[in-house]
């Protein structure tokens, strides 16, 4: 691990490459030959063993193969995670808006995982479920490889208890807390979800936590986990939640720009531990 980033891997499929170089410029074509040859005269290429590997080294199938993936800029984030609590078992992140929560695209190590890793030195540690980069709040990590697998099975059997709280348009003519159920598949665009005909697969509890001015402070318990599911929820509903960029119409990329953060937060989380058997609950200290 280096600055909280640890290196990526690949096995070396079937192919005949005359060497080493040849086949890494012909299928990563986002890196140049000259990097790569500039990646390897340092030694950041290397094989199980650790040992480096030179553009002329030999191709051979099933090798594996360690890197460490490069960003040539990455804009800073101008806002602090917070860790809430932390044990032998797991860490509690509470993430701010605009922040990542795993290394993707032209994010790396402006990520919350990258950032915790560096912080507290654990290079084992993942998220054991992940928010939005636009989503602020309470994200759980595993940093014990032999009690992961308990954590994650509490996620995939949906006993955990999950609170969010987002600022929307007032919605006149429902009887508070009410259940939104639809069905939700992949959008036209490749980032964004939408709602189709059939048997529902998302559910969202809704209640008013109280007033913003012009807009309501919503209370949400998904008892789902679709991607986007409380935005497409609500913009559904006719109350997109304040500053979404994907919801109801996918607006161009920001970029840079940090002014106007998505009025979601991750709240609070519960969930039975699955060791001790003790209720766990965490609560953000962030507000919209």
């Amino acid at each position: 691990m280096r600055d909280g980033v640890t290196p990526s891997y690949l096995w070396l499929p079937e192919g005949d490459w005359p060497d080493l170089i040849t086949f890494m410029v012909a299928n990563y074509p986002a890196v140049t030959e000259a990097q790569w040859r500039e990646r390897m005269a340092r030694g950041d290429v290397v094989d199980a063993q650790g040992r480096a590997l030179q553009p002329s080294s030999p191709y051979r199938r099933n090798l594996r193969i360690f890197y460490y993936r490069e960003l040539e800029y990455e804009a800073p984030i101008p806002f602090e995670e917070e860790v809430l609590y932390q044990d032998e078992h797991i860490v509690v992140a509470d993430k701010p808006h605009f922040l990542p929560t795993i290394p993707t695209g032209r994010f790396l190590k402006e990520t919350l995982l990258v950032r915790l890793r560096a912080r507290l030195g654990i290079e084992e540690l993942v998220p054991i479920h992940r928010l939005d980069r636009e989503t602020a709040g309470i994200v759980v990590f595993s940093r014990n490889l032999d009690s992961r697998g308990a954590y994650q099975s509490l996620f995939q059997q949906r006993v955990v208890q999950k609170e969010y709280e987002a600022l929307a348009g007032p919605l006149p003519g429902r009887t508070f807390p009410f259940s939104y159920r639809s069905r939700m598949v992949q959008g036209d665009k490749f980032f964004t979800m939408k709602e189709a005909p059939g048997e529902p697969n998302s559910e969202t509890m809704i209640d008013i936590a109280g007033q913003r001015g012009e807009h309501v402070l919503y209370r949400l318990w998904p008892h789902t986990g679709r991607q986007h599911q409380l935005r497409v929820h609500l913009a559904a509903l006719g109350i997109p939640i304040v500053n979404d960029a994907f919801y109801p119409v996918a607006l161009p990329c920001k970029g840079e720009d940090v002014s106007a953060p998505l009025k979601l937060l991750a709240r609070a989380i519960g969930f039975p531990d699955p060791l001790t058997g003790e209720w766990r609950y965490f609560e953000s200290r962030r507000s919209l």
